[in-house]
């Protein structure tokens, strides 16, 4: 892989100021962003004055975990537009969530909050190692999901060739990508392993693809499978992080040149990590709840939202801002199967360590009278994969998962493309629990 180090003298001064000139920035616009949805935003004015808190007792970062968090139901409640903190007429842009769990979350944009947003992303693509002149295909899903037009705009905001492929239509993305000679994907890195299977489909080496740089983001992925993406194309694969409640993807990036969890762009968002039991912060470097707050959105200001993300929060290193380590799960996907607590991304780590198993799968959750039942759903990594070899592999999986989660699981290795594949986010969980 190429060293694809940015030059210190192309990054944003503030990437690598001091921690004092950080925080002192952070307080400022703190202060201004907490006014902004105080006066204009009655959610926010009605919640402030019930805990009792007014923005002008904000006089120092510690003080925000006396103000309310903000949290999905909210923004339901307040369906469409009551969170907007400007005239509908001053909002150019208007993006929501799919809505298939209730009402859809609907976020807006200023022209101003447009520009942050390009800036943050072409920032996020620059520490991904691409650079002005790259070919940049963008196989996130456009339209109301924040993915496609994100990456779209900060790419052409840091002087790229935008391929606005979106998903769907594999054999065609691989040839898109070979044709037009793209050195950096955006994708979900569920859809990049479907990539992958259409190249050695069409008896194409992955490795001598153009591809330099894979940004992969919008679901949870392991570093297992980072490394598998990077053997199989010699590329770097980077991790981003975002959500359209806050503003859409760019609002942490990994660095190419250390891998070692994403910068927060502290100038914009303001993280913390708390107890997701008891809502109290936690110090940096313990795990928990991720929550956020916009520090420059007019359209949008968010207060304390309560991402749902389980992480932690390091120091900077290849930036001054923080890093947040990657996404170990979500506490509403979190499954609790016999009293442990599961993540999808515990149970691909043990699939990623079983030689002739594909990294396609999915788990079904059953119940057998009043006992919780697991299945994992795997492929062989190829058809010719003789039927002894399945059933050690089945057994290697079901033994990695019981030492290394402490659970017992049924294992169902199955044939090539039986696993749904798909074009976005993975659907990696299928309840089929009786509801309460």
């Amino acid at each position: 892989m190429k060293d694809l180090t940015p030059r210190k003298e192309d990054l944003d001064p503030i990437e690598i100021a001091s921690r004092d000139e950080i925080e002192a920035l952070q307080l400022l616009r703190l202060k201004w962003s907490l006014k902004h949805a105080y006066e204009n935003v009655p959610h926010y004015k009605k919640a402030f004055d019930a805990k009792g808190v007014h923005p002008y007792d904000l006089k120092q970062l510690s003080d925000l975990r006396n103000f309310p968090f903000t949290a999905k139901q909210d923004l339901r409640d307040n369906y469409p537009f009551g969170m907007f903190a400007v005239p509908r007429e001053k909002v150019l842009r208007i993006h929501a969530s799919s809505g298939t769990t209730g009402k859809p979350t609907v976020v807006g944009y200023t022209e101003n909050d447009l520009h942050v947003w390009a800036d943050c992303m072409a920032r996020s693509l620059r520490a991904s190692g691409t650079r002005p002149g790259d070919v940049v295909h963008v196989a996130y899903g456009y339209g109301l999901f924040t993915g496609g037009l994100g990456a779209h705009y900060g790419a052409e905001r840091l002087g790229c060739t935008v391929v606005p492929a979106s998903g769907g239509m594999t054999t065609r993305q691989v040839t898109l990508i070979e044709d037009f000679k793209a050195t950096t994907i955006m994708v979900t890195p569920s859809y990049m392993l479907s990539i992958l299977d259409e190249y050695r489909a069409q008896g194409l080496d992955p490795r001598k693809s153009p591809l330099e740089v894979g940004i992969f983001g919008a679901e949870p992925w392991t570093n297992a499978m980072r490394a598998e993406i990077e053997e199989a194309f010699d590329m770097h694969a980077v991790d981003i992080y975002g959500l359209s409640e806050v503003i859409g993807p760019g609002v942490a990036n990994e660095c190419v040149e250390t891998k070692d969890g994403l910068h927060v762009w502290e100038d914009h968002f303001y993280p913390e990590i708390i107890n997701p039991e008891t809502g109290e912060p936690v110090a940096d470097g313990e795990k928990g709840e991720l929550v956020f707050t916009s520090l420059t959105k007019e359209a949008f200001p968010i207060v304390r939202y309560r991402t749902r993300d389980l992480t932690r929060l390091l120091p900077g290193t290849a930036r001054s801002m923080r890093r947040m380590e990657k996404i170990t799960g979500r506490s509403d996907d979190m499954m609790i199967l016999r009293g442990v607590n599961v993540f999808p991304t515990q149970i691909e780590e043990q699939i990623l360590t079983i030689d002739g198993l594909a990294p396609h799968f999915q788990i079904e959750l059953t119940r057998e009278g009043r006992m919780d039942e697991m299945i994992v759903h795997v492929e062989v990594a190829a058809a010719d994969i003789a039927e002894e070899h399945r059933i050690t592999a089945s057994n290697a999986l079901r033994e990695r998962i019981k030492a290394v989660v402490g659970i017992n699981v049924r294992v169902d290795v199955l044939p090539p493309e039986s696993v749904a594949r798909s074009q976005g986010k993975a659907v990696r969980i299928v309840d089929k629990r009786p509801k309460a």
